[in-house]
């Protein structure tokens, strides 16, 4: 079994401000530090099954249109990474700005969109 890393991870905020995720790029963590997916340079963010759930904004804040876009293809994920070990304190979260109705917040709203690698609805079948 591998050691969990301490790479400095940047914090992602829900729209309460709560602190749900850490990125270490690429890759997205949750609080417990178990990988859930990994973002692009252009910051569409990807679940550890290559499904496409949102983008990463500047707050940052993972986002989605409310709609599921059925246009964008599975990518192959990156390698696995280390499990991290996340900060036992982090900053205030900055101030948020307004949703419109058509985007969510995926990790306050959505957040079985970005399942660990061991779970998921849209995991394939093992037959």
């Amino acid at each position: 079994m591998q050691q969990p890393t301490t790479t400095q991870a940047l914090a992602i905020y829900t729209s309460l401000g709560d602190v749900e995720g850490f990125l270490v790029y690429p890759y997205l963590h949750n609080r417990r530090g178990e990988w859930i997916g990994w973002v692009t340079a252009q910051r569409e963010v990807y679940s550890v099954h290559g499904d496409y759930v949102g983008w990463i904004s500047k707050e940052p804040r993972l986002l989605a249109k409310r709609t599921r876009p059925y246009d964008k293809p599975k990518s192959t994920p990156p390698p696995m990474p280390q499990r991290i070990v996340p900060p036992s304190s982090m900053r205030l979260a900055p101030m948020m700005s307004e949703l419109s109705y058509d985007t969510i917040d995926i990790l306050q709203d959505e957040p079985e969109r970005l399942p660990t690698i061991d779970a998921g609805e849209l995991r394939p079948d093992m037959d």
